[in-house]
């Protein structure tokens, strides 16, 4: 199905955890996020002649902090520096932007590199300092010299003071001049330009906050049509927006639901019918979405009912009980697609993480360990047994699971089969060197 993805890479970061893995659109530079506030660029390595494995391996680029630690006194609230989020605008020129989100502040970042510097001021010496006026007797025309290569990064916008509850998405819209941010209740539409005011065009908060029902959980832009939008709830459901309707878009187009079954009701039910995240696929065609037991595609012309159910770790069905006493049942994963649609990806516990063939059917579920991090190692699949059932060779028990390792973040680049895995503190990078196409 998914051939053998080979030439894994672990790049230890920070020991702070990783919140956040994005490719651009050209899957050249990776970003990480962090829970320290920093921003980690990877960029991948050209083609070498002499070593042919080396092409698609990430090295850093560029290294910064986004966020600081700060201080609500009207709340007297700390708002963390993790990054929630970070989404890459396409590339215009030789720079590159990014934004990247906290709790509550949003900033664009512009990435650009320096191989040049001016030389032979004439109001200034060589180390920068004003002359004397005076002293001038002639003038010359500065020239650019070489130098070593310097990759600057700098903030050009800081987008605050708009949410009073946690952002937990940013999206770019396709026009490329707006982008929107989602948090608990609210959803704001932004221009890059414009900082200092945005547009609320989903407010789901109650006149009465003990009224209060469902938060909004994420939310993306159509990858071609900029007037839609899409935004998941805490109650399993999927909302289609068209801002040309409306300015306020409180009433949705489009309500994605599925039927509950009576017979399976439990005190957990809406626990984990929960949308821990929602992604268009490249197509715009459909919707993936993840809770916390399963990943559905849906059709954007069927409402009632998902196109495709994958189960994730059905196993844990039985380990409910226990998942809520150490909170691990809230736990967010993230799911991509990859570049044709045709697979999709997401995290679990134990370190694994699954990859569900749309065409096939057929599902692997593989491991982000450092001993599948040697270069050109190949990933063995791993097999998960539940409690009771009949156990093969080399199969995990659901008992010895480790839930501390968890694979929330993930992202697959926008072309080619290379998975980027975080997994706690290390970032996995995984390349199917079998296979240039996945069917």
């Amino acid at each position: 199905m998914c051939g053998q993805l080979a030439n894994g890479c672990s790049l230890f970061l920070h020991p702070d955890i990783i919140s956040t893995v994005e490719f651009n659109h050209t899957g050249e530079l990776l970003a990480t996020g962090d829970k320290g506030g920093r921003v980690v660029i990877f960029q991948r390595e050209p083609e070498s002649k002499t070593e042919p494995f080396s092409q698609g391996e990430y090295n850093v680029y560029s290294t910064f902090q986004s966020h600081e630690p700060e201080f609500d006194y009207l709340k007297s609230l700390e708002i963390e520096e993790k990054i929630n989020k970070i989404r890459w605008l396409p590339q215009q020129n030789a720079a590159h932007f990014l934004l990247s989100t906290n709790d509550k502040t949003i900033k664009l970042w512009k990435v650009s590199e320096r191989d040049k510097r001016p030389e032979g001021y004439n109001l200034k010496d060589e180390e920068g300092r004003i002359k004397d006026i005076s002293t001038v007797t002639s003038l010359q025309v500065p020239v650019l010299k070489p130098m070593d290569l310097m990759v600057e990064v700098s903030p050009r916008r800081v987008f605050a003071n708009a949410h009073t509850y946690h952002v937990n998405s940013i999206s770019v819209n396709s026009d490329y001049e707006t982008y929107m941010s989602a948090d608990d209740l609210r959803i704001n539409l932004w221009h890059l330009d414009i900082t200092d005011r945005s547009f609320n065009i989903v407010d789901i908060k109650p006149a009465n906050m003990e009224d209060l029902t469902e938060v909004i959980t994420a939310a993306e832009f159509h990858p071609h049509h900029c007037n839609l939008f899409v935004y998941s709830s805490s109650k399993g459901t999927l909302r289609l927006c068209d801002m040309r309707e409306a300015a306020l878009c409180d009433k949705h187009s489009k309500l994605f639901e599925e039927p509950e079954d009576p017979s399976a009701r439990s005190f957990f039910s809406e626990i984990i019918s929960s949308v821990s995240d929602v992604k268009f696929s490249h197509s715009g065609r459909y919707l993936l979405t993840r809770d916390y037991l399963t990943a559905k595609v849906w059709d954007l012309n069927m409402e009632s009912k998902p196109l495709e159910t994958y189960q994730v770790h059905d196993y844990l069905r039985s380990k409910l009980c226990s998942l809520y006493e150490n909170d691990c049942i809230f736990d967010k994963f993230e799911c991509a697609w990859n570049g044709s649609d045709s697979v999709i990806m997401t995290g679990a516990y134990n370190n694994f993480f699954r990859m569900f063939d749309r065409n096939t059917k057929r599902d692997v579920t593989l491991e982000a360990s450092r001993e599948s991090s040697k270069p050109r190692a190949v990933l063995k699949p791993r097999r998960v047994c539940a409690a009771g059932g009949k156990r093969r060779k080399d199969d995990i028990s659901v008992d010895s699971l480790d839930f501390t390792k968890k694979i929330l973040h993930t992202a697959w680049h926008p072309t080619e089969n290379i998975i980027a895995i975080a997994a706690t503190n290390n970032l996995y990078i995984f390349q199917d060197k079998l296979n240039s196409e996945m069917h």
